[in-house]
């Protein structure tokens, strides 16, 4: 954790620690985007001691979590105690609405984004998970996203699945090296490609990297800003002029 918005988020996470070492109850995050879940895992795993921790975000593939910090006597009931709450929007299936839409209309209640939780949306529904207390606002305040009329409950469990919709990619690289592959990835020269990541507009599984020569390994997830993000989802043997070919997803 290098950056100063890092050691904030890092003596937030010291905090957490020292009340749960205090009260001896299970303390509870906000929701985390998924640089911050990274975060999270790495300082709790150096810095709880005998404590334990938990990232849950309603749903084992959720991508915004809550962490929870608790004393092992807590692990039977700590996943039942997270402060969130599911709420289904419903609409009319001619109506069509977005991420966008749902978390623009949200932030609009003045709401901050720690609140709100993943958004999955369907045909005519829509599952939000939200804080206790930001539930209670959406219910009492909500009833329209952008111009669509929407009816609000929280008493529906949560049956969407989660969609990532993926284009695929393949080619060769010279290597795994970073640049190599974010060449590939963003479509341009490997020069440019070492030019963003020295300019820290790369991320590497939610990490800003600036050594172009980073080793890379299937699964690694690669953000580049302006470009989109993809997961190296393939190493696939070598060309007779030993250049590698790799497939890469990239989300959409």
């Amino acid at each position: 954790m290098n950056e100063p918005t890092d050691k904030l988020f890092a003596a937030r996470l010291g905090d957490m620690v020292s009340r749960c070492e205090r009260d001896g109850c299970a303390v509870f995050s906000r929701f985390l985007d998924e640089r911050q879940c990274a975060q999270s895992e790495l300082w709790c795993a150096e810095n709880t001691g005998e404590l334990m921790h938990m990232l849950w975000g309603g749903f084992p593939e959720a991508r915004r979590k809550m962490l929870a910090v608790f004393p092992d006597y807590c692990e039977d009931y700590v996943l039942g105690e997270f402060p969130m709450r599911c709420l289904t929007f419903t609409y009319r299936k001619e109506d069509t609405l977005t991420h966008r839409d749902f978390l623009g209309s949200l932030m609009g209640q003045k709401l901050k984004r720690e609140v709100v939780g993943d958004i999955i949306i369907d045909e005519g529904i829509a599952q939000v998970f939200v804080t206790e207390t930001a539930a209670k606002l959406i219910l009492t305040c909500v009833s329209k996203i952008g111009r669509i009329g929407v009816k609000v409950s929280d008493d529906q469990p949560f049956r969407l699945e989660s969609k990532q919709e993926f284009r695929n990619m393949s080619g060769t690289v010279a290597s795994l090296r970073l640049d190599c592959v974010v060449s590939l990835a963003a479509k341009v020269s490997r020069e440019k490609a070492a030019a963003l990541i020295r300019s820290e507009r790369v991320e590497v599984n939610h990490f800003p990297v600036s050594s172009v020569s980073q080793e890379l390994s299937e699964g690694d997830v690669l953000s580049v800003r302006g470009c989109g993000r993809f997961v190296l989802s393939g190493i696939n043997g070598s060309t007779k002029k030993g250049r590698i070919h790799i497939n890469l997803q990239k989300y959409i």
